[in-house]
């Protein structure tokens, strides 16, 4: 537990953003989870239709900094090779 007043509330900022973020990392989790299931069952119709949610889910997971840009470039580019072959 901190004792210095600045690491209180720098420890209180933390629960806060880790609160406020977790619903968008869950929901990054779910959806490239669904798809990735979809693609496993040999459903890649359903998984066309998908892929443009789970795209759109990856770009706010980058832009509010839960992964890097790279990182989300890195899992569209997966993504699509996965229903490409």
């Amino acid at each position: 537990m901190p004792i210095i007043k600045s690491a209180i509330k720098r420890a209180k900022q933390n629960e806060v953003r880790k609160a406020r973020l977790l619903p968008y990392r869950t929901h990054l989790k779910t959806m490239m989870r669904a798809y990735m299931d979809l693609i496993k069952e040999g459903k890649k119709d359903e998984a066309r239709k998908l892929l443009p949610k789970v795209f759109k889910t990856i770009d706010i997971s980058a832009k509010k900094n839960l992964i890097h840009r790279n990182n989300a470039d890195r899992k569209k580019s997966r993504l699509s090779r996965l229903i490409a072959a």
